[in-house]
């Protein structure tokens, strides 16, 4: 794992506060709505119960944005921009209207095509154009629709373009593939690391990706350790679309190797039918509330890890180690952060030894229900991280598990066989507020 590199223009800077706010916007809204509707808040949710828009003292008082000169620079514009949508979203929570217009956003207003191959009339040669035709502050749900075609592209959704959908032709035929790693020089000279060097970056709310069929795909990954190239895994996968970063498997816990497939920092995100592909880090699930479902997610070490609150349903988990490795890294750092990871229904395949999940955070939590697993799992199921003091605090839990790697028998004394009622609060879309935003 690796941090997010010092900021080095204003404008990035900016950008940056413009994803903080963005997403406190967004999730005080739903919490709002929820307590309208006669449900308790939760004890430690995700938003800091700000009220976009005002302090609360004194509706009249005057919120005209200060002039800017003639001459006013891209960053001020931007600014300017973002305080008028603050002020708007604001303005349907505090007139009750946030629901409709919500909804409204997730009927689809318009669809652009993406074709790399035979771009037709008004559409585009590749996904990242497409994105960037739209406005800067998006509050229209946007349908990308990609041709069939391997896209060997970068993609960056910025935070403002918010109720975007992304769906492909299938696994077989749409790919986006990046090579990246972490210790790939950047723009400015220095190591791009694991959060920069994403194949595809969400950092918009309302994400959505889903797809049509799946398809037997290869994914040819080069052995660092030998030098050889060879398939991986061959997997049946129908209604997928595969977001795959092609930089070579690492060697367990090789520095500056990781190669992230898709990195989300956004709330309110949801991927059916989707294929993440990579080896060590191929899915950040960095922060927001997400959804997965009908997903195959394929890596070595760690390679689904983030802070966020997301549920895995249905999904195929497919180890590629060659030695040893972990699925999960979950990184939650306080009691009163509510966050974590939820597998249910799922299915754990592959090859190697594996740890179900690494201490990454002080706090890390992560649950798995109604899975399958296979003879792969380590009989300890999970490490910590070196530290012994996280196993006072970490919360690792199994429900109803199969399979032979499933046996709790040989658990780590400081990991939890939930009972009924444990289990309850992490195998619903209540879990992540699901029923609040999630329109699929």
């Amino acid at each position: 794992m690796a941090c997010v590199p010092p900021p080095r223009f204003l404008l990035l800077v900016m950008l940056l506060l413009l994803v903080a706010a963005s997403s406190d916007v967004f999730v005080s809204a739903a919490t709002s709505a929820r307590h309208h509707r006669g449900h308790s808040p939760r004890p430690y949710g995700h938003t800091k119960k700000l009220r976009p828009g005002g302090n609360g003292k004194g509706k009249n008082k005057d919120t005209t944005a200060p002039p800017y000169p003639a001459n006013a620079t891209r960053v001020e514009a931007i600014e300017r921009q973002f305080t008028r949508w603050v002020r708007f979203m604001g303005g349907l929570v505090e007139h009750g209207t946030f629901n409709r217009s919500l909804s409204r956003a997730f009927l689809p207003t318009r669809t652009l095509v993406v074709d790399s191959r035979n771009t037709p009339p008004g559409g585009f040669a590749s996904i990242q154009a497409a994105v960037d035709s739209l406005p800067l502050i998006n509050l229209e749900r946007v349908v990308i629709k990609v041709n069939a075609g391997t896209y060997t592209e970068k993609v960056n959704i910025s935070p403002m373009r918010a109720f975007i959908t992304i769906e492909g032709a299938g696994a077989d035929k749409t790919v986006v593939q990046w090579g990246d790693t972490a210790e790939t020089v950047g723009p400015w000279g220095r190591p791009l690391g694991t959060f920069a060097s994403a194949t595809f970056a969400v950092n918009s709310a309302f994400f959505v990706a889903k797809n049509i069929t799946f398809k037997v795909t290869l994914l040819a990954l080069e052995d660092a350790s030998s030098g050889l190239c060879g398939p991986s895994q061959t997997v049946l996968m129908t209604r997928r679309t595969a977001m795959q970063n092609t930089a070579p498997v690492p060697k367990p816990g090789a520095l500056g190797k990781q190669g992230v497939a898709l990195r989300i920092s956004a709330d309110n995100a949801a991927f059916v039918g989707c294929n993440f592909l990579g080896a060590q880090d191929t899915l950040y699930d960095h922060l927001g509330r997400h959804y997965y479902r009908d997903c195959y997610i394929e890596g070595s070490v760690d390679f689904i890890f983030g802070n966020a609150l997301s549920l895995y349903e249905g999904c195929r988990v497919h180890a590629i180690a060659r030695n040893y490795g972990a699925l999960t890294a979950q990184n939650r750092m306080s009691i009163l952060e509510d966050t974590g990871f939820s597998f249910v229904n799922c299915k754990v395949t592959g090859s190697g030894a594996l740890y179900l999940g690494r201490a990454w955070g002080t706090f890390s939590r992560v649950v798995f229900a109604y899975t399958y697993m296979d003879n792969i799992i380590i009989p300890r199921g999970w490490y910590n991280w070196g530290d012994p003091t996280r196993e006072m605090t970490v919360f690792y839990g199994q429900y109803k598990c199969t399979g032979p790697g499933a046996n709790y028998a040989g658990r780590v004394q400081w990991s939890r066989e939930l009972t009924d009622d444990e289990a309850k609060p992490f195998i619903s879309l209540d879990f992540i507020d699901g029923f609040e935003w999630l329109r699929l």
